[in-house]
């Protein structure tokens, strides 16, 4: 239709311009067909989703959730996809949960209308839903929900699922900023999921603790030792999050590892007693086992893809660590260099801040700031900054053949940072004053007004430091003045005639004559400037200069700025006595010619070493809303025994979900197959792997089978064993736990001479799978040998035998020269020990490789007591009778 009514050309232009009118027969503008086009498409979605076809329904909400990913408004279709969250259909709850999250804060009133909905999901057998429906209530910010969420959040934070107590952690958070007297319940929880030994929850909880309760150091204690372990496993941006709160806590807890320890000799004691002192001040500080912890368990994450990873692992190391260690982040950071500008401008940020103090970090990587013609401003002058504080004496020469390179560059504001760069190297470095100086006289005759008027600024600060030597500079700089127009560098002309009036006298008052017949046309700051110099001269030379200096007052009391009017006033009570005058005009000349200070040319950067690096406070040098300030280091440390945790509490989490005593059921359903049985929660999960485990175990101990024959018929009797654990399990209290301390032992996965320089390696983190109750989780480290990027390593052709199933880790798109990655696999050995054959390939090549797991690996750790073992090893016969049952002769 509308192709019909304008050509198709000029529709675009019209349709682009805005233009009202049209050459549709009703007049219909172009922008009002949008209109039309819009209203149109919401209303076919609205009659799809009120459909009674769940796959029109389905493709309504995928449009819709197209709609919210492109950036484009679809908040009128909120009564429309509200009535569809009740659906049976997994996928449309799943895409409605997604739009509701987005739009349930705008809509408050609407979602509120289906609050006994939410509800009802908190209790969905899908983790998934259970966990949307905890976001989208805790995003409906009305407070007379408030006991609804606090209600929703507990019951969440002991669901059998780590990504539900993840979202319990997340809505934490919300509910403090909707209700902040709600903050001790929240405490309780926080302190529960603290607990929780979920490398998924842990990030989260510590955001929340860090939200509610900053303070509560108290609840760190016993889960320091945990969280230290477990980071290595987090996620990345959780591992931000709890890194930042542990060097907070170490600063508390700790002493100083800078502290010089040291004590004065008594005149009356013998040399013995003095050396026997001095021994025992070399042996007064040791650290402490649980600050050597987290430097220790934080340094491979350095090595993290993640830019803000190694930041936050760089600003613990600075903070916390020997200053002999801190000098091991410094490769990293160099390395993050290679990142996009916006992560540069932060590491160099930070960087710029830790070489004023400590130079040798970053010395041997000189050459890495050296500035590049495709940086911007922002960045070079970073580069700048870094060199300028890195500069001594053994590199000097070969900085300042880099920065006469620079002053020629073609970014004037990065040029004019080059010359006030050489100025600090000048004042710093005696050695070099002299050549900076004359290097900087010669750029006076530059022909860019921006460059001389630095050099200008530069060589009076300069001056100060060394004026009796420099008369005949002041003289050159004098001659300049007919060309220089930019203010700053016409008034840094004429304070220091002004200043050092005394050493030209022949030429300052000529300066005087020449600037008064241009007082009218000047800039406010070369103005007060002439003021200052018809002072000083009126003082030091009043024969020649009386007269020009009255006529520049008169000129100036008369100005249209008040400041030029009131500095001229000041001026004359001041220099010209008269009756009014009182008796500060006798000290005129001190006034005006006291011998001032050299200014200190120094780093932008020196007084943010105060804020915690890495924070937004120290990008800004400016404290930021909710900053939390580092604490001082104690003087004695507190006691450590407040982190001591018995091991079989570690397991204690887990009673109420694991522990709870159920009724028992009729003794005739013992080996009941019904479909109920079958989709069994994910405890009953966890409770058929406990059983799985202890039929390893015996078969393993009594050698009654082949190990991989055993295995196979455990699966078997999976359905028949959970029924009998429904039984056990209330008797005995089993706690499923997680390995305290993981063998580091690595498989070979690749040979970097089979995969052309990539090799691979692999171990088992024995922790919960991430993907899955009956995934074994494995960590594969890929690293490259080569002197050139790998790109695009991926998995690919999986030969997996029946049954089994493999998660695999998302591709790596590019991997440095000499870099290491390490990525979670996830695989379903079926509880055999089978080979898992797959392809690592990359961009050009692929690899055959298989992981074996060894037996050990498939089982899952249990924690009981001896009572309760005993009773388990007494009724695994009889279990065992089940796999017997499974007619197969080659059993025995």
């Amino acid at each position: 239709t509308l192709q019909r009514c304008l050509p198709l050309p000029t529709l675009r232009g019209e349709w682009q311009s805005g233009l009202v009118g049209s050459r549709c027969p009703g007049k219909v503008s172009p922008t009002g067909w949008i209109s039309v086009l819009h209203f149109t498409v919401n209303e076919d979605l609205k009659q799809m989703l009120e459909s009674s076809k769940d796959s029109a329904k389905l493709d309504a909400m995928k449009r819709i959730v197209g709609m919210i990913a492109k950036g484009k408004n679809a908040s009128e279709l909120f009564p429309a996809v509200v009535k569809n969250v009740a659906s049976k259909n997994i996928e449309i709850k799943k895409l409605v949960y997604v739009y509701l999250m987005r739009y349930a804060e705008e809509q408050q009133d609407l979602a509120l209308l289906s609050i006994s909905t939410f509800q009802r999901a908190l209790k969905d057998p899908n983790q998934l839903i259970r966990a949307s429906a905890l976001r989208v209530l805790s995003s409906i910010r009305v407070p007379i929900i408030v006991p609804i969420m606090m209600l929703a959040i507990k019951e969440a934070s002991s669901d059998l699922s780590p990504y539900v107590r993840k979202n319990a952690a997340h809505a934490i958070q919300k509910l403090y900023s909707l209700d902040p007297e709600q903050k001790e319940m929240l405490i309780e929880v926080i302190e529960k999921l603290l607990r929780d030994r979920s490398t998924l929850v842990a990030g989260s909880v510590v955001m929340a603790f860090e939200e509610v309760c900053p303070d509560r150091i108290d609840l760190i204690h016993k889960n320091y030792r945990k969280l230290c372990n477990l980071l290595i496993d987090v996620e990345e941006w959780g591992q931000v999050v709890i890194i930042h709160m542990l060097t907070r806590y170490a600063r508390t807890q700790f002493v100083s590892p800078w502290k010089d320890l040291f004590h004065e000799n008594n005149f009356y004691e013998s040399d013995e007693e003095q050396k026997e002192k001095d021994q025992k001040v070399k042996d007064t500080y040791s650290m402490d086992p649980d600050h050597r912890l987290l430097l220790r368990n934080t340094k491979p994450l350095l090595q993290s893809r993640n830019a803000a990873v190694v930041m936050a692992v760089s600003q613990l190391y600075w903070h916390l660590a020997p200053k002999s260690e801190a000098s091991v982040v410094s490769k990293s950071l160099v390395r993050l260099l290679r990142s996009n500008r916006e992560v540069q401008y932060i590491v160099l940020q930070n960087i710029a801040t830790m070489s004023i103090q400590r130079k040798d970090m970053f010395e041997p990587h000189l050459k890495s700031f050296y500035v590049r013609s495709t940086d911007p401003t922002m960045i070079k002058t970073l580069k700048l900054e870094i060199l300028t504080n890195l500069a001594n004496e053994a590199n000097i020469s070969t900085l300042l053949r880099e920065f006469q390179t620079y002053v020629k560059s073609q970014d004037k504001q990065f040029a004019a940072a080059t010359i006030q760069a050489i100025g600090r190297c000048a004042t710093n470095i005696t050695e070099v004053t002299d050549t900076c100086l004359n290097g900087l006289v010669c750029l006076l005759s530059n022909r860019d007004e921006i460059v001389v008027a630095e050099s200008v600024v530069v060589i009076k600060k300069l001056l100060q430091t060394q004026p009796a030597h420099h008369g005949e500079i002041i003289k050159h700089m004098a001659k300049l003045l007919d060309n220089i127009t930019v203010p700053v560098a016409r008034a840094s002309i004429l304070w220091l005639i002004g200043e050092y009036c005394e050493r030209v006298p022949k030429i300052a008052p000529d300066v005087l004559r020449k600037t008064a017949k241009s007082f009218t046309d000047e800039d406010d700051l070369v103005k007060l400037q002439i003021l200052n110099l018809g002072a000083k001269l009126y003082l030091t030379n009043s024969k020649q200069t009386k007269l020009l200096t009255q006529y520049v007052l008169n000129l100036g009391k008369y100005d249209q700025s008040y400041d030029i009017r009131d500095r001229t006033r000041f001026i004359r009570q001041l220099i010209v006595p008269n009756e009014k005058s009182g008796a500060l005009s006798k000290y005129a000349k001190k006034i005006f010619l006291a011998q001032k200070p050299a200014p200190l040319l120094e780093s932008p950067f020196k007084g943010r070493d105060h804020f915690q690096l890495g924070t937004l406070s120290h990008t800004l040098n400016s404290q930021a809303t909710g900053y939390l300030e580092l604490s001082d280091w104690p003087e004695v440390a507190p006691d450590p025994s407040v982190r001591n945790v018995e091991i079989a509490e570690s397991a204690k989490e887990w009673t109420g979900i694991l522990g709870k005593p159920k009724k028992e059921k009729p003794t005739e359903k013992f080996y009941s197959e019904s479909e109920e049985e079958e989709d069994e929660s994910a405890g009953t999960n966890s409770s058929g792997r406990y059983l799985e485990s202890i039929l390893h175990l015996h078969c393993l101990e009594n050698c009654i089978f082949r190990t991989d024959l055993c295995l196979n018929k455990i699966e078997k009797v999976t359905k028949k064993s959970r029924a009998v654990y429904k039984i056990r399990k209330s008797e005995a209290k089993v706690y499923v736990t997680t390995q305290v301390s993981v063998p580091a032992k690595t498989h070979e996965l690749l040979h970097r001479m089979s995969g052309k320089g990539l090799a691979a390696h692999y171990h088992f983190s024995r922790q919960p799978g991430i993907f899955g109750d009956h995934m074994v989780s494995v960590q594969v480290t890929v690293t490259n040998t080569t002197d050139h990027k790998i790109e695009n390593i991926h998995i690919k052709e999986k030969k997996l035998p029946p049954g089994m199933r493999m998660h695999e880790f998302s591709p790596i798109e590019c991997l440095e020269p000499a870099g290491s990655i390490t990525v979670s696999v996830g695989i379903d050995f079926c509880d055999s020990t089978q080979i898992a054959s797959f392809q690592l390939c990359t961009k050009d090549d692929c690899f055959s490789v298989s992981i074996q797991p060894p037996v050990g690996e498939l089982l899952l750790p249990v924690t009981m007591s001896e009572k309760d073992f005993k009773k388990e090893q007494a009724f695994i016969p009889r279990l065992c009778l089940n796999i017997l049952s499974v007619p197969n002769p080659r059993l025995l």
